[in-house]
């Protein structure tokens, strides 16, 4: 007959000292989450964003001495001949936008795409242009092109911005789940994998056939999101076969605290402040979102350092997951053939 335990009763409750110590870190925790994702933000400015200036010298001199005034120390300028030049680099992603002043009358081309934050600022410049000619009775205001629009169902690229965070956390729940419920360093590999390649079909469907917040090939934006994914969670994958939980919860600390805020996926990582921004994108957060804007709307430009920076993630990943079945599987091999050489 089976005596069901009782709860024990007379369990004394903890010291003052632990509760004081359970404050203090929670204390601690929430302050650092507020500092990882509010910093970026509150600082967020215009520094060295590179854009194009399309024209003759002259002109193009005046254009950059107006800029440095105007917003010191916040473009990096790349100086043009012609209309077609600059077009081109923005469309390779070199720059974001470009000046025109090659035809006489000042024309700011834009890419929505590529950043609705640098757009917004190189619209105000446009603004800025315009008022000398209003002054002499001129054309009312320079002209904007948009080279790289967002799409009409999203026009302010939400879509885009809110899945920074999902594909992250999608990351982060596989290998979590995959150490949890799969055993064998091989199996949870190969699940990281299937995982990258499903949940690619599944956002990228998500995001451009039900929200529209993506254009392009379907099957080059599920590549981008599969590699996204899969260099996030075999990295985690490989950090815990190595150091254990304590790994994949410095992976996961560094993945959401520091390349999530300084990802630039709403903004640009030239609106970060100082050095955050070229950080964000050695890390899978903010690659993956570089790579998902060159395949969605720049028919794949510019997607040569993102997809660099995601492979050495995941083979990263891979490399600590072998050699962490290496370095288990090695007392085995050696007790198995001793025991071999004792049996003969």
């Amino acid at each position: 007959m089976a005596v069901q335990a009782q709860p024990a009763t007379n369990a004394s409750p903890s010291p003052w000292s632990a509760v004081a110590r359970a404050v203090a870190l929670l204390t601690v925790a929430v302050s650092v989450l507020l500092t990882a994702f509010a910093w970026p933000s509150v600082h967020s400015s215009a520094h060295d964003v590179p854009i194009a200036v399309a024209g003759p010298a002259p002109t193009v001199r005046q254009i950059r001495v107006a800029l440095d005034e105007r917003l010191p120390d916040a473009f990096e300028i790349t100086e043009v001949v012609d209309t077609a030049a600059a077009e081109q680099l923005i469309r390779d992603r070199e720059v974001y936008g470009a000046i025109d002043v090659s035809s006489g009358a000042p024309q700011v081309i834009l890419a929505s795409a590529g950043s609705t934050a640098v757009a917004q600022t190189l619209n105000n410049i446009a603004t800025a242009l315009s008022q000398p000619q209003q002054s002499q009775g001129a054309k009312p205001e320079a002209a904007i092109r948009d080279l790289a629009p967002l799409p009409a169902d999203d026009p302010r690229g939400a879509g885009l911005a809110a899945a920074a965070l999902p594909l992250v956390m999608g990351g982060l729940l596989a290998a979590f789940l995959l150490t949890r419920l799969v055993l064998g360093t091989t199996r949870r590999v190969i699940g990281t994998l299937a995982f990258a390649v499903t949940g690619g079909l599944a956002v990228s469907a998500i995001l451009q056939f039900w929200l529209g917040s993506l254009t392009g090939s379907y099957w080059a934006n599920t590549g981008a999101v599969a590699l996204s994914v899969a260099a996030t969670s075999l990295s985690l994958l490989g950090l815990e076969s190595l150091l254990g939980y304590t790994g994949l919860g410095l992976g996961a600390a560094t993945m959401m605290l520091i390349g999530n805020p300084l990802a630039g996926t709403a903004t640009a990582p030239e609106m970060l402040p100082g050095w955050s921004g070229t950080l964000g994108q050695l890390l899978p957060p903010g690659a993956s979102g570089r790579l998902l804007r060159s395949t969605a709307f720049f028919d794949g430009h510019g997607a040569t350092h993102p997809v660099i920076v995601l492979a050495t993630w995941l083979t990263l990943g891979v490399l600590l997951c072998l050699a962490s079945g290496l370095r288990r599987r090695g007392p085995s091999a050696d007790l198995a053939s001793a025991a071999a050489q004792a049996t003969v």
